[in-house]
């Protein structure tokens, strides 16, 4: 059974790759609990179902993420900006 739980942070680095990828946040379902080795998939509605690794660090998962919604055929929005840190900013 999971023990780990999403937080904020987990949220914005998710958020930062399907804005990119121009993916409405309504269409995006994220599980509250991290299981691994964690997912990305649509569900039959279409809508975007991503699981948190509990193992893994969100960041790297991150790049997982792109790079399976990338193959689903979603590609990179040019909008937006990065901010002081780096970190995209949705427009």
């Amino acid at each position: 059974m999971p023990n780990g739980i999403i937080g904020m942070g987990d949220m914005e680095v998710i958020f930062s790759v399907t804005d990119s990828l121009g993916i409405h946040r309504e269409s995006v379902i994220v599980e509250l609990t991290k299981e691994d080795p964690g997912s990305i998939g649509r569900d039959a509605s279409g809508k975007i179902e991503i699981t948190v690794p509990e193992t893994e660090a969100i960041k790297p998962f991150s790049m997982r993420i792109q790079a399976e919604l990338e193959a689903l055929g979603y590609t990179y929005q040019e909008y937006g900006s990065e901010d002081e840190d780096g970190e995209w900013v949705p427009g």
